[in-house]
């Protein structure tokens, strides 16, 4: 398999977008929010360009300026009659990060190396003897003359900074690791230090990974291409809606949102026998079920309606209505009370009791594992749960 940190990312934020752009190809919509990015980052390229000399403050807004201008031309506004308003919100704040970090980081004071280069580098799966391909571009590395100490700098536009924990970590960082590892075989992972900067804030964070965090990332990294694969393989990507779905070029076509649009571009032939459905379902819902008879009539018409549309999320009413499915385990604990006798684990769950036999489960010998596990059943619960709607999630 080949793939790349940003799309791993993509799988463990939302797999149905995933499936949106790595797999369907499909093109979203470039929002302001990628594109300013892109912008800041090709001009702090830039900067650091030599070409012979270095350009001053002036030439790096004007080349961010210059490409503002043209991109902004490209891009689709979440809400068109502020367009000007946000463009202008931007485009400021861009020039305010560029003038502050030329400021705290003058080009000409830093030993660069590396600019936006690309690697690939190949990691062989001990779990399922496959090799994989991974690809992706660094942003910037700088190596220190006096200690050699080689910095993987990555340039971050967001607001939010992580702790040192989860700095430690961070699946980039530690894939960018990684790559500098293979290139560079002869270097000591100590020897290499990684550091995300923060750009509205100005600050830089850093992290020299140990060989067992380098190893432990290795292992997170190939775990996710498991779980990749494995989707790829059932056509399993379900939508994971959270506060990044305001930000979505696919939120038009994904079954958490699409029924919003749909209702108010192409109403359904059933469209308002759902929509009351919908608004008797939070009223009852308020009252605490009392009715169950009705809440299940009501249950049946939603998700009827859910898989006719293609859809599992329904707007109407207060709010929206989601539906999740659950996977639930269960064993045959009368066939497995041999085994776990003969383990001497029997005592450990007491009474016949399948969460306590799932938490013990991976703390026993992996033949007896395999062996428990062949009485395990897999079932279904899909829950409907009502939202009063207050934001996007």
């Amino acid at each position: 398999m080949r793939t790349s940190y940003s799309a791993l990312e993509t799988y463990k934020i939302c797999p149905r977008k995933y499936k949106y752009q790595v797999i369907d190809k499909i093109k979203a919509p470039k929002r302001i929010e990628a594109v300013f990015g892109t912008l800041v980052h090709s001009a702090l390229k830039y900067m650091f360009e030599h070409n012979p000399l270095y350009p001053t403050l002036d030439e790096v807004i004007n080349f961010y300026t210059d490409r503002f201008q043209e991109k902004s031309l490209k891009i689709e506004w979440a809400d068109p009659e502020h367009k000007d308003a946000e463009e202008k919100l931007y485009f400021e704040e861009g020039v305010k990060i560029i003038k502050n970090f030329y400021k705290k980081n003058q080009p000409w004071t830093f030993n660069v190396i590396e600019l936006e280069g690309r690697f690939s580098i190949e990691l062989l799966d001990e779990v399922s003897g496959k090799i994989h391909t991974l690809a992706g571009i660094i942003d910037r590395i700088d190596k220190d003359p006096e200690s050699d100490v080689y910095e993987i700098i990555d340039y971050k536009t967001g607001k939010k900074m992580p702790s040192q924990k989860d700095l430690e970590q961070n699946l980039q960082l530690g894939l960018y690791h990684l790559a500098i590892i293979h290139r560079w075989p002869h270097l000591k992972p100590e020897s290499i230090k990684t550091s995300l900067y923060f750009l509205k804030h100005n600050e830089k964070i850093s992290t020299v990974p140990s060989q067992d965090t380098a190893e432990r990332l290795r292992k997170t990294i190939l775990e996710t291409v498991r779980a990749v694969e494995k989707s790829t393989e059932t056509d399993n990507f379900p939508p994971m809606p959270s506060g990044l779905c305001n930000y979505c070029g696919y939120r038009k076509i994904c079954p958490m949102w699409s029924h919003e649009y749909k209702r108010e571009e192409m109403p359904a032939p059933n469209e308002a026998e759902v929509a009351e459905a919908i608004r008797e379902f939070f009223e009852l819902k308020a009252q605490g079920d009392t009715e169950k008879k009705r809440v299940a009539e009501l249950r049946g018409i939603i998700l009827g309606y859910m898989e006719q549309e293609k859809v599992d999320r329904v707007f109407g009413g207060p709010g929206y209505i989601t539906k999740s499915v659950i996977d639930r385990t269960a064993f045959d604990i009368e066939k497995l009370e041999p085994i776990l006798q003969k383990l001497g684990v029997w005592n450990k769950i007491l009474e016949p009791d399948e969460k306590k036999l799932e938490k013990l489960l991976p703390t026993l010998p992996d033949p007896e594992q395999e062996e428990i596990l062949a009485f395990r059943t897999k079932k279904q619960t899909v829950m409907l749960k009502p939202t009063k709607k207050k934001g996007d999630i």
